[in-house]
């Protein structure tokens, strides 16, 4: 009975031994990226995207939650990495940031680490009241989008970024034309004749709503654009993305479910 006791003790250890294997080396070297604003900059804006599903890992690469994650990002000094896997997730570990690097790094990665955390918790979470009209004088309510999927852009005449992906955004929403549980709306802070004109000049492939700076500011608290949500059928918030690349990751397995 011992006997037995002992292999399936070592059967278990040698088992949480290998599970442990799944990720290896940083894939790149996290003091080398921190000499510099720019280099880190270009990292982290093309290998790290907070909002899809990864192991986090903290900084004696124990398995965190994805929550306790991004926490320490917005609060500490700590920046992601991602590790070199066996398979094709993602394992994202926490760095130090160290003493010599530039200090904007630790501002900057705080203040993502804070737009990610909040955007984390507003998931699962009902999309606040609505009730508008888009440019077209039809009107769009909680009770209307539900059962589809809803993709929301929130913009403004004036952000470059928001403008910059209007042709990524309008490429996407063509490729789910033929999605008709899938709806693309966006919400605009300007006003609908200033719209018009700029609309004019550069389209955009979503419903567009007018007038929305305050319930931007005050419904969603948004301090951040471009702004993505996406909605799923029964009208929680699926996502809250800051980007075009994030959307598209999210939207592709929120359309498969």
């Amino acid at each position: 009975m011992q006997k037995s006791i002992r292999i399936i003790f070592l059967f278990l250890v040698f088992n949480s031994g290998f599970a442990q294997t799944n990720f290896e080396n940083p894939e790149v070297d996290p003091n080398q990226i921190q000499k510099n604003f720019s280099d880190w900059s270009a990292y982290q804006s093309k290998n790290i995207m907070l909002s899809r599903d990864f192991v986090a890992l903290d900084v004696l690469s124990k398995e965190i939650s994805k929550e306790s994650f991004l926490d320490q990002l917005a609060n500490g000094n700590y920046i992601p990495v991602r590790l070199k896997s066996e398979d094709s997730g993602y394992y994202y570990k926490l760095f130090e940031i160290q003493p010599n690097s530039d200090t904007s790094i630790k501002a900057t990665i705080n203040q993502i680490g804070f737009d990610a955390y909040k955007n984390y918790k507003m998931e699962g979470t009902t999309f606040p009241e609505f009730s508008f009209k888009d440019l077209n004088g039809n009107p769009v309510t909680n009770e209307s989008m539900k059962g589809k999927i809803i993709v929301i852009k929130c913009w403004y005449i004036h952000c470059t970024p928001c403008i910059r992906e209007f042709p990524q955004v309008n490429k996407l929403a063509a490729s789910y034309k033929d999605r008709k549980d899938i709806l693309f709306i966006s919400l605009a802070e300007d006003a609908p004749d200033q719209l018009k004109v700029f609309l004019a000049k550069r389209p955009l492939a979503y419903a567009v709503i007018p007038n929305m700076k305050v319930y931007m500011n005050e419904a969603l608290q948004l301090n951040s654009f471009p702004t993505h949500f996406i909605l799923n059928k029964e009208g929680l918030i699926s996502n809250v993305l800051p980007n075009f690349e994030s959307l598209e990751v999210a939207l592709a397995k929120e359309s498969k479910l």
